[in-house]
């Protein structure tokens, strides 16, 4: 008999929401084309061009041409739009799920952002 934490409709979530994959791959490599992006992240060509829009219009990353192709920068300091998480910088949890080939996301010194082992959840990056 399925449970409600077992049933087939419980099983389709995940931890990261598709803001905060689309934001890992691109600390992962800066230079990635959209249609990378999507592949990666298993989405719509359509829906990484509108979640790219999203994250730079609100400052978690800029884009500059170079060449025929996109350059993506996070923003240093970018912090959680989650109030739970609120304050807290996403340069942690970049670098930790991005591993050492993140440019641009080194946890922050001083332990101001949250440390990988904290069990905090990554609400929307």
């Amino acid at each position: 008999m399925e449970n409600e934490h077992t049933g087939s409709r419980r099983n389709q979530w995940t931890f990261l929401t598709n803001h905060a994959r689309v934001l890992i791959a691109i600390a992962r490599d800066p230079g990635i084309r959209l249609r990378d992006l999507a592949a990666i992240c298993d989405l719509t060509e359509r829906t990484v061009q509108t979640i790219v829009t999203d994250l730079e219009a609100d400052g978690y990353l800029t884009r500059t041409r170079d060449g025929r192709r996109n350059r993506y920068a996070i923003a240093p300091g970018a912090r959680f739009r989650h109030p739970a998480e609120a304050g807290r910088e996403i340069a942690g949890l970049l670098a930790y799920l991005a591993g050492p080939t993140a440019s641009g996301a080194q946890a922050p010194a001083g332990g101001a952002g949250a440390s990988p082992g904290e069990d905090r959840g990554p609400g929307e990056a």
